[in-house]
């Protein structure tokens, strides 16, 4: 049977930037195999497919897969999918309009904002389904550079150093010292073997304080070519668990913190991603992620 599907521009205002993400409907006959091919046939960083609730209160059952792995949660297809879902329910009302999406997930029941807001690009946000953790120790610092083409001069800034952290994805985080050390930054085999293979990280996320805009806290990369992203252009995934990385090592008093992150820039799909980071009693408290959404195209998957 056809299935229709649509794609969107995520964590970005405007079309052809931002993290590209295919979603597809009524996708409950599809065996896994073959939304790994679909998947791989869009060949985006992520492709969302849209399945029954098993819970009638619940907005959607949802799997996500990279070109070559389902991954039991990730930022801009929840982001995406909820401004989708809410948009095909209530966009052609007219009109301003705030959706609650609950959406089933590999990691647990995830609750998304929406807001719709004429002439603009739809907004959401969500709290994270899980805390970020540390998650064990990376490799030397001389390794870790070897493998994104840095000296280990450029590795880490202030008290920052190379960390794991996980909130049910894991990844390697490396400060970099400057804007442009991190537009050097490359995958280089097989040293990126040696300092990142085989640890059940979905990739490394590199970021500095020097960004594009003043309106920015944190520029990023992220690389996962071990799950077909060669570089994404946004991880709101990842962002959730940098939370924990500026616990660690930023001195935050109670209350909410807000960031916001530029990523993809070096490949010309800027993006930007909206953190809040709520401390109380000097702990990590709730971690929300925010981005805007457009819708770019859709059409039919043929039987």
């Amino acid at each position: 049977m056809p299935l229709a599907y649509h794609t969107l521009n995520v964590f970005t205002q405007h079309r052809f930037s931002g993290n590209p993400l295919a979603v597809v409907l009524d996708a409950d006959a599809l065996e896994t195999v073959r939304m790994q091919a679909i998947a791989r046939e869009f060949n985006l960083p992520e492709t969302a497919f849209i399945l029954k609730p098993t819970s009638p209160t619940h907005s959607a059952h949802v799997r996500i897969f990279t070109p070559t792995a389902e991954v039991p949660f990730a930022g801009h297809p929840t982001i995406g999918v909820a401004t989708l879902l809410a948009d095909l329910k209530m966009g052609s009302m007219g009109g301003n309009h705030d959706a609650l999406i609950l959406l089933e997930q590999q990691i647990g029941i995830v609750r998304v904002g929406v807001r719709l807001r004429q002439g603009q690009a739809a907004f959401a946000e969500f709290d994270a389904p899980r805390l970020p953790e540390a998650s064990g120790a990376l490799a030397p610092v001389e390794q870790i550079g070897a493998a994104l083409g840095l000296t280990s001069s450029e590795i880490g800034f202030a008290n920052h150093r190379p960390v794991r952290f996980s909130a049910g994805t894991t990844f390697a985080f490396v400060p970099v010292s400057t804007r442009a050390a991190i537009a050097r930054a490359e995958v280089r085999r097989p040293a990126w073997d040696a300092a990142f293979g085989g640890q059940g990280l979905v990739g490394a996320y590199l970021y500095c304080k020097e960004c594009v805009h003043n309106t920015g806290s944190f520029h990023a990369r992220m690389f996962a070519p071990d799950m077909g992203i060669p570089e994404d252009p946004a991880t709101g995934s990842a962002a959730v668990s940098f939370a924990g990385v500026i616990r660690a090592f930023d001195d935050l008093p109670d209350g909410v913190h807000r960031r916001v992150i530029e990523q993809g820039y070096e490949m010309g799909r800027p993006s930007e991603v909206s953190l809040a980071l709520e401390v109380t009693q000097g702990r990590l408290h709730n971690v929300r992620i925010g981005g805007a959404s457009v819708r770019v195209a859709e059409g039919v998957l043929l039987d």
